[in-house]
């Protein structure tokens, strides 16, 4: 049976897909899927249509995107920043142990969800945060859902999980079950239940997409770690459709150590991100910077007016002084000058030095600078828009697509979790008959372009690089390699490639290469048919 590898995000930008309330499709890929999961219901088991049930409700619902990485990532930092609000618990603490899904409610509430399916309301925290300590036996805890009134999860619903290499076996397990990542799964229970078993739960678990963290310390095995969560997204592969990652911290890189710098620290976080870039590829379809301690001051109401006017201070500062001061977090918050240390210290938690830097030095520039001003400035300093941009352009701009994917695959695992062999059959075939329309082209390019990206179909470098261009970008420019170019030379170069294709599948590839080579030269020729028409 196929696999396949699974939107709209917004900040203001992050667009929404849907809210659960309004239960509205991505697009018409969704609508097929949706009316194939509704035709096969009373075809099938109990069992398997209480799973199409749930495909059904997940096709709904914003895109679920998991935010993964090692311990002390920043992956929380990042989280609250996306969201715009502080409401994940940074510091280690029972919570951290545990997987968090932050979604879209009408009333602000907390629930810790049991094993048993029990649910207990929890207050927020006195500084409006999800306690670091949850008063009840972590053992029996699943996960924790966070509603929140926040725009930006009405357009996606963020995953915050545990730090890959510092899991206990408990929150290993946990967090295996909710997100689908279980390979050796108990038995189905009797055919007449209506209740999903564990099997069929998680067969529809799981992430929509992945945003991976990595640090200036990533390692060789990063490759492997990422490749190990992507179980989180339902047993299906993170690629350049469904992934993105980001180095966080990008202020802490020293730009002596990475070449072609020219001592700027931005500069060399770019020059490192490239490189991570490079190692992580094909799970992921970008690295980029982002300095998620200021992104998360800047963006959910960590920097007041008193903090500004603490930066004016600290601008009318000697500049040799203040250089001095900044050499070192322990000597900018021992030296003495005028600027209360208490002051100081919270300034540094807030920004750190680089923040701190950054914010005298658009003063300095500016002197008139209002608190707001200098917060926006903070924040384009973070890095986090470019994300925002990124997150918009490789999963709202094929939510459809992601969503569309995501559900088949869970239905082919519903159906593989079948023990009846009709009933497998019945809904192979009808996925198969769903794949031959034309409009369910995209899916059958999203299959190709997972099973080039996780190695399943062999292909010549250049071959596969071709692969993932043109099936992990959004604009046809990108796709043909030729941004810019004019439509003529576009709608040439792809009805060229569209026959190179075409001839390579019949003649020089193994059959798992045809079957791939089909599809391509397909892509090719109906962006071919869309630069024409446009």
């Amino acid at each position: 049976m196929a696999r396949f590898t699974g939107g709209r995000l917004r900040r203001g930008g992050l667009g929404a897909v849907t809210s659960p309330e309004q239960g509205r499709l991505a697009g018409p890929l969704s609508m097929s899927v949706a009316n194939l999961c509704h035709r096969l219901q009373p075809q099938v088991s109990a069992r398997t249509a209480a799973g199409f049930a749930e495909v059904l409700r997940r096709l709904g619902a914003p895109l679920q995107v998991a935010v993964a990485g090692r311990i002390k990532s920043g992956k929380s930092t990042l989280v609250n920043a996306l969201i715009g609000r502080r409401v994940a618990p940074t510091d280690i603490g029972e919570c951290t142990r545990l997987v968090t899904r932050f979604q879209y409610g009408t009333v602000d509430r907390v629930e810790i969800v049991f094993t048993d399916g029990r649910k207990q309301v929890l207050p927020f925290a006195s500084d409006g945060m999800i306690p670091a300590e949850l008063g009840v036996d972590i053992e029996q805890v699943s996960h924790i859902e966070a509603y929140l009134t926040n725009a930006v999860l009405q357009g996606m619903t963020v995953i915050d999980t545990p730090g890959l290499g510092s899991l206990d076996a408990a929150s290993v397990s946990r967090t295996e079950q909710l997100l689908g990542a279980a390979k050796h799964r108990k038995e189905a229970d009797d055919e007449g239940s209506d209740e999903l078993d564990d099997t069929s739960r998680n067969a529809v678990a799981g992430a929509e997409a992945v945003l991976y963290v990595v640090t200036q310390g990533v390692r060789a095995d990063d490759q492997q770690a990422l490749a190990a969560f992507t179980a989180a997204t339902a047993s299906r592969e993170a690629g350049p459709v469904n992934a993105i990652a980001v180095l966080n911290k990008a202020d802490t890189i020293a730009p002596e150590s990475v070449e072609g710098s020219g001592g700027d620290v931005w500069k060399a976080a770019t020059l490192l991100a490239e490189k991570q870039a490079s190692t992580l590829k094909p799970r992921v379809a970008d690295v980029l910077p982002v300095i998620g301690l200021i992104a998360e001051s800047a963006e959910s109401g960590g920097f007041t007016s008193a903090d500004a006017d603490a930066l004016r201070q600290l601008a009318e500062l000697d500049d040799d002084v203040l250089q001095t001061m900044l050499m070192s977090a322990d000597i900018f918050t021992s030296w003495e000058c005028d600027v209360p240390a208490g002051t100081r210290l919270r300034l540094l938690e807030k920004l750190d030095l680089f923040g701190i830097s950054h914010g005298v030095e658009a003063i300095r520039k500016e002197p008139e600078i209002t608190a707001g001003a200098l917060r926006r400035a903070l924040l384009d300093a973070s890095g986090l828009e470019a994300v925002r941009q990124r997150l918009a352009v490789v999963f709202a701009a094929r939510a459809d697509g992601i969503k569309a994917a995501a559900a088949l695959a869970s239905v082919t695992a519903l159906a593989h979790a079948s023990a009846d062999p009709a009933e497998r059959q019945r809904v192979h075939d009808a996925i198969e008959v769903l794949l031959a329309k034309p409009e369910a082209h995209q899916l059958r390019l999203l299959e190709a372009l997972t099973l080039v990206a996780s190695g399943a179909v062999d292909m010549p470098e250049d071959l596969s690089e071709e692969v993932l261009r043109v099936g992990s970008n959004a604009d046809i420019g990108a796709q043909l390699g030729k941004p810019g170019a004019p439509r003529p030379e576009l709608a040439a170069h792809a009805l060229e490639r569209a026959g190179w294709w075409r001839s390579f599948a019949s003649f020089g590839a193994t059959p798992a290469q045809s079957r791939v080579a089909h599809v391509v030269h397909r892509a090719y020729f109906l962006i071919w048919q869309q630069v024409r028409a446009g």
